[in-house]
This record gives structure tokens, sequence and C-alpha cells, in this order.
């Protein structure tokens, strides 16, 4: 079947699934393949439950005209979000990847535009070669600007995101220590993460690059990228501006307008000067701007302050790496708390560098002089520290830990990797 032939069937549905658990209605079932299981042995089974069609691409389970065969579902479910991204036609498509802070940039963005455009962006985590095609399936008709964000654990993947998004806008929030063993190094991260300014570049894209940074400003020069919009703290950037406070929420002067934010730590300033520098650009103004950010409050355990029982918790526990704990570890020594504490987990996909990384990050938070330091996992249990350091194998060992302690006028940081379920530990 031709992919104009499945829009209209797609038009005629109620959506997409990839989730026999979750079907609704009339959606299109589309049968994905994983290392642990082949979803065309649910096409029946979707079918019964109510979906209008299973697209599948193996020939023994197309067993009546209710299923649909093509070469590879995943790469149609990509083409058909392709397809009806080029019936909406938004005026501009703004991609988003970088190693740390890409989600709280994407949620900021949308925030700003959506002030004044009808904007459309990717929800949650759904960043991959799933989520995203379901995301631009999901992108109403009405749509104006569209905010897309890219996650990536490999080289090539960023390209071939950029092959179906079609971004006209890019960022690049930093090219820091995330999945180092997937992009084979920091060269490597630059190199992946950089995919989505060769398609730039070649699509006469414009840029809108964080110009404080050495090493976005040495990517963009390597590639002689001209259509760029700066922004950051230092006065060669096209929109500039100052900390005022850090701790525990950033404020920012910016031109005439003060923007008090509800995000923790000067590591969130690059992700707000994103989004003032996307705002303007489009034309909204530095009221709009101010509100959107200030009534804008993380969730999902990004950069969440959270008052509780008599001390403060900044929970930061979605995803690390290297270079997002070191900037919250900085970040929190800066704070004026009676007591600091900070509870840190395991770093995941360093490969190699996890040993080194590690103990790079145990090292730092002696050096910063908490009053109680925690190490939760067993990378972190494997670093050489000194006694002042508490260590656990496992969330649930800390979890019984923090229980019974006393943090009456306490600030705790806690962070760590998704798969280490930080937040458990303070349940």
């Amino acid at each position: 079947m031709e992919i104009k032939e499945l829009y209209q069937l797609f038009l005629q549905s109620t959506g997409v699934t990839t989730d026999t658990r979750k079907i609704e209605n009339k959606q299109l079932y589309f049968a994905l393949k994983g290392d642990n299981f082949n979803g065309n042995t649910f096409a029946s089974k979707a079918i019964e439950q109510g979906a209008a069609y299973s697209i599948i691409d193996e020939a023994e389970f197309n067993t009546n005209n209710t299923c649909i065969l093509v070469d590879d579902v995943l790469s149609t479910l990509q083409q058909l979000g392709n397809y009806h991204l080029h019936q909406v036609k938004p005026k501009a498509i703004i991609g988003i990847t970088g190693s740390n802070g890409k989600t709280t940039t994407k949620e900021l963005v949308h925030t700003v535009l959506a002030t004044t455009f009808k904007t459309h962006y990717t929800r949650g985590n759904l960043n991959n070669h799933i989520g995203i095609p379901l995301t631009l399936l999901d992108m109403k008709t009405d749509t104006e600007i569209a905010v897309i964000e890219m996650g990536a654990n490999h080289q090539k993947e960023i390209e071939s995101y950029c092959n179906y998004v079609e971004p006209t806008h890019g960022i690049i929030t930093n090219c820091g220590k995330a999945h180092l063993e997937g992009f084979g190094g920091v060269e490597g991260i630059q190199k992946g993460k950089g995919e989505l300014y060769d398609y730039l570049k070649a699509h006469n894209g414009l840029v809108f690059v964080n110009g404080d940074d050495l090493t976005l400003s040495v990517m963009l020069r390597n590639r002689n990228m001209h259509d760029y919009i700066s922004y950051g703290k230092e006065s060669h950037n096209k929109y500039n501006s100052s900390i005022l406070i850090d701790n525990p929420f950033l404020k920012i002067q910016f031109e005439d307008v003060e923007i008090n934010s509800n995000l923790f730590g000067s590591y969130n300033y690059s992700n707000i000067m994103c989004a003032v520098a996307v705002g303007k650009h489009f034309g909204v103004t530095n009221q709009q701007i101010k509100n959107a950010i200030g009534n804008y409050y993380p969730e999902n355990a990004r950069s969440q302050v959270i008052e509780r029982n008599g001390y403060q918790l900044i929970l930061d526990a979605y995803n690390a790496n290297p270079t997002s704990m070191q900037h919250a570890l900085e970040s929190f020594a800066k704070s004026s708390a009676k007591q600091k504490i900070v509870i840190l987990g395991d770093m995941f996909e360093l490969g190699e560098d996890a040993t080194k990384e590690h103990q790079f990050i145990a090292d730092l938070s002696e050096q910063l002089k908490f009053d109680k330091i925690i190490l939760v996992g067993n990378d972190f249990s494997k670093t050489k520290t000194s006694d002042v350091v508490l260590k656990f194998s496992t969330t649930i060992e800390a979890q019984i830990w923090f229980q019974q302690q006393d943090f009456t006028n306490a600030e705790i940081l806690l962070k760590g990797s998704r798969s280490m379920k930080m937040e458990k530990v303070v349940e």
C-alpha cells in the first residue's frame, strides 16, 4: 500500500498506536518489533480490541483484509509521520537535541511560543525513532510551529530523524559526556549531535546557539555556518542577559525585564536564554516571554524544588551524566542552606569511561565539602572516597537509611540516571 493510501486510512481513524494494551476504537495499530517482542504476533488481537487496521511486515500474519502488509512497519510509521507533516505545513519546525537540557529547553521554547502561535511539541520523552513519528502524527492541522525533541545515543541517529522531521530551525543545547559508549567518546558525541547542524546547513536552516559555549561555536565555525542566532551572557551574543539570582531559583535580567523562573541552578541559564532567543526571533514580546517562563513549573523529577517535612528537596533524578552531574553539584554548592546533602545515583551508558567518570564525581563532591554525601549504585560503590562518604549498593538500602534521618533545615540534591529510580530514596 502506498503512503498516500495509508494516509487516507489514518484520516479516517482515531489515531495510531503501537501498544495493544492501550488500543482505542478505530485506531491504526503499527506492529513494531523489538529485541524481545514481535508486534506482528498481536495483529489479530489488536483488531479484536477495536483497531481498524493492523499494519504488519510479516506475511504469515496477513490473515484478513484488516491487515495491511508493508515492507517495514517502523519505516512506514516514519514515512507516514513525514507525510502528515507535509499536509500540515507548519511555518517552522524546530529540532532540539543535546546531551543535557534538551527536554527543559523544549518545554520552555514551547511555552514561550505558545503565547503567540499554535504550537505542537514533543510530549514527555517521546524523542526516539518511534516517539518522533508518533509526535508528528499527533500534530493538529492548524499547527504553526512544531518543536521536536530528538534524543540519540549513537552516530547517524540525528541524521535519520532529520530526514523525516525536516527541521527549519535547530538547537543543540550542548555536547556533554552522555552516552559515551554509544557515540564512541566525546568526539563521537560532537559528530553525532552535529548532524543537526549538517542538515540545517544543507537545507538553508537557522541555528539558535549558546554563543558562550566554545564547543558549539567551534562546531559552527568548522561547518562554515553563518545562519545562526546566538544567546548567552557575553555581549557578543545577539541576545544576552545577566544572572541576578541562581539559588534556589534562577532569576535573570534581559533587556527591560526581570525573568523569574522556577528552575534550580545556574546550569538552567542557557535553557532559559534559548527560549528567550527563539521567542524574540519569532516576535514574542518581552513581557510575554517573562510571563511564560515565570509560569513554567518543571515536572517529572527535572530540577524540581519541593518543600517537604522541614527540608527542601531538589529533585533532579530524571537523568544524569558526568556533565549534568558536575553542573548540578557546582550550582548546589552555592546554596546558603545550613546543611547541604547530596544523594547521587549511578550514571549509565559510559562504557569504559564509567570508572573514571564516577570517581571524578565522587572526588568533586568531597572537594565541594557538602555536609553529607551519599553515593548509590554499583559504580559509585567502587569509588575511592574518605570516611565522610556513605555508599549503598541499591536505592532500597539508601531509602532505609534516609527514613532514619532528621533533615530539618537541610537542603538535599537528589540526582542519578533514570534507571536508578533515585526518587524512591525519598519516598
